[in-house]
This record gives structure tokens, C-alpha cells and sequence, in this order.
């Protein structure tokens, strides 16, 4: 089983694109958007049950170079 998180990026301004890349080379999501608004990248992860989420995220890609922030929120239930 896994849980399905959303993580929303703050770029250091100018280098969006190269985290993206950064974040897709480490193959740990699902899916990997680029966003308007206060953040910059959206990435959708699978994250196993028996993985601390925390963890995972700080280690998977939260230290990204040129990341300054993240936005974690939790999935309970598709409908």
C-alpha cells in the first residue's frame, strides 16, 4: 500500500526547470508539473506505507539545490 502526497516547490527564482530536471532524475514521482502562483512545481509521489513521509520527502527531494520551499499535503481518499 502507499499513500499519495502532493508537494508543491518554491525555485530559487530562474531555475525552475533544472530542479524539475533534478527532481525527474531521481525517479521518485509519479508526476511532475510546473505551476503559477506562490510555487513553482507540483510533484505528485507514491509513498510507500512502511516509509516515514517526513523523511522520505526531506530525502527524496526536499534537498534538491535551488529548492527554498515546500508545500506537503496529504491524500486520504480518491472519489
Amino acid at each position: 500500500m502507499t499513500t499519495c502526497v502532493f508537494v508543491q516547490i518554491r525555485c530559487t527564482p530562474g531555475t525552475a526547470y533544472k530542479v524539475a530536471k533534478d527532481i525527474a532524475l531521481r525517479e521518485v514521482h509519479s508526476e511532475l508539473f510546473s505551476t503559477s502562483g506562490e510555487f513553482d512545481l507540483l510533484v505528485k509521489l507514491y509513498i510507500p506505507e512502511d516509509e516515514d513521509i517526513g523523511k522520505y520527502i526531506a530525502e527524496k527531494i526536499a534537498n534538491v539545490e535551488n529548492i527554498q520551499r515546500t508545500l506537503t499535503t496529504l491524500t486520504f481518499r480518491a472519489f
